[in-house]
């Protein structure tokens, strides 16, 4: 039963990453001379549905679905932000689609420990899973960087790459504490 359980999570933990990519989150934003409004924020809403998926399902469930997304990324089938196939290995953002993997691992990890039940620490694994990501970025740039893999330069790449989704993204970790919290009481089938 645990076994089905995993892959059910998995499921849907690629299904939401999936449909998180078609989604470009928003934050509301006031202004006097517009008034409300929303601002889209420079991400899409993949990593968060990773995250989620991991606190909540556990790391199995969330390394699965992390493992079926790059599978399918990598295969004819254009699921990436810049589209798909195995000549995406050459990409510079490759290295953070590389680092779904640990992230949740890491997170469905620290997840499972005692006590982690509370809202802040829910937040701060998200917020870690997500420099984990950044890690795995980081090294995929550097190492391509001096590679001479790419074009632009390595201070060029990380600002594009890493320094301007991350606000966003730690951002969403507060989204994904609360959801977690909320959703962990329920659904969590790794206890």
């Amino acid at each position: 039963m645990r076994a089905l359980l995993n892959w059910w999570g998995a499921l849907v933990g690629l299904l939401l990453i999936l449909t998180g990519g078609l989604l470009q989150p928003a934050m509301p934003w006031w202004s006097p001379q517009a008034g409300f409004g929303f601002h889209d924020l420079p991400i899409t809403a993949q990593v968060p549905a990773l995250l989620l998926t991991a606190l909540v399902c556990g790391p199995r469930s969330g390394m699965l679905a992390a493992v079926a997304y790059l599978s399918l990324g990598l295969s004819v089938i254009p699921v990436f932000q810049e589209g798909g196939g195995l000549a995406y290995l050459q990409q510079p953002s490759f290295g953070y689609l590389a680092g779904f993997i640990p992230a949740a691992w890491l997170c469905g990890r620290l997840a499972k420990q005692p006590g982690m039940d509370s809202l802040e620490r829910l937040t701060g694994t998200a917020c870690l899973g997500v420099l984990t990501i950044q890690l795995c970025g980081l090294l995929n740039l550097g190492l391509g960087s001096l590679a001479r893999r790419w074009g632009e330069s390595l201070p060029q790449l990380l600002i594009t790459y890493s320094l301007m989704p991350l606000p966003a993204q730690l951002l969403l970790c507060c989204v994904v504490g609360v959801m977690a919290r909320l959703l962990r009481p329920l659904l969590l089938v790794n206890r």
